[in-house]
């Protein structure tokens, strides 16, 4: 996912991840788009400075979909 697609993502309420669904992307009240790690809250910038490049591979970022098996009970 690029720059642009995780924002979008983000805001339509998307369950956004790096690396691993313990890393969740969002975006806090001053409008800045975060990665925190939930086990222990440690957050970076989802950019650098510039706000032109990912921490991170855009490869590594990605949606988590409902688990189909729960939506069922």
């Amino acid at each position: 996912m690029n720059i642009a697609e995780i924002k979008a993502a983000v805001d339509a309420g998307k369950a956004v991840h790096w690396a691993n669904e313990g890393y969740r992307v969002h975006r806090d009240g001053l409008g800045q788009y975060l990665i925190t790690f939930v086990r222990n809250g440690s957050t970076i910038g989802l950019t650098d400075r510039s706000g032109r490049r990912l921490n991170g591979a855009e490869a590594d970022f990605f949606i988590s979909e409902p688990n189909q098996d729960a939506a069922a009970e």
